[in-house]
């Protein structure tokens, strides 16, 4: 999943990222309104933890901003500003969750998973597909009851595949969601081409349909 941390304290940010790459989300930083402004106008993202305050500006204008793009990324405000008219006020705008500092790191991992499960896969740890079925605690995939060892980058592309199914999805936003800005800076996608031929061969080894269509010179699209 990839997640982005809008937080003016460094060394909160950097605790926040440390913790949540231990569980395989991929983190970018901002720390300043502008920044910020440019990263939600530029990128998508699962997850946007959101401080309200910043340098250069109020979290709850950006906030105002996500909504107005109509972005789908879940937000989580993470602010000192406890009181419940803040509280209210993020709410109402469109935040997800609100988790006042200070607060434990497990605490914020746990409303982000709550999160990710209940506006991707209808509140459930499991998710099952055409036979294939992935557990989002533990992060294992097994089709009729067998495992399949996917690598990471390869598991977050299923999911990402999977939580977009009948929709078709562009290289560069495989790219992006696998790779973060990074990806601007890559001269081709050819890491994608290489993660979508692995998943189909390991499905295939499985026993499993293809379910991946390619549009030729577009993206990629799972079908049930």
């Amino acid at each position: 999943m990839k997640i982005l941390v809008i937080e003016d304290e460094r060394r909160l940010s950097e605790n926040i990222v440390f913790y949540l790459s231990k569980d395989n989300y991929l983190c970018e930083q901002v720390y300043t309104y502008d920044e910020a402004r440019e990263k939600i106008n530029l990128y998508r993202y699962d997850c946007i933890l959101l401080d309200l305050n910043l340098p250069g500006g109020d979290g709850l204008q950006l906030l105002e901003e996500i909504t107005r793009l109509k972005l789908d990324s879940g937000v989580i405000i993470i602010s000192a500003r406890g009181s419940l008219d803040d509280k209210i006020a993020g709410l109402t705008i469109g935040a997800d969750d609100y988790l006042p500092k200070p607060f434990s790191l497990s605490e914020l991992g746990i409303r982000m998973y709550a999160l990710m499960r209940r506006k991707q896969f209808s509140n459930s740890n499991i998710l099952t597909t055409n036979d294939i079925e992935i557990n989002l605690l533990s992060k294992t995939v097994s089709y009729e009851g067998k495992p399949i060892p996917f690598t990471k980058s390869e598991y977050e592309l299923l999911i990402f595949l999977i939580g977009n199914k009948n929709r078709l999805v562009s290289k560069n936003a495989i790219a992006e969601h696998l790779s973060g800005d990074m990806a601007d800076m890559m001269d081709n996608h050819n890491f994608v081409y290489a993660h979508i031929k692995n998943i189909k061969l390991k499905l295939l080894q499985a026993g499993c349909d293809n379910h991946i269509k390619t549009i030729y010179g577009t993206g990629y699209q799972w079908t049930e």
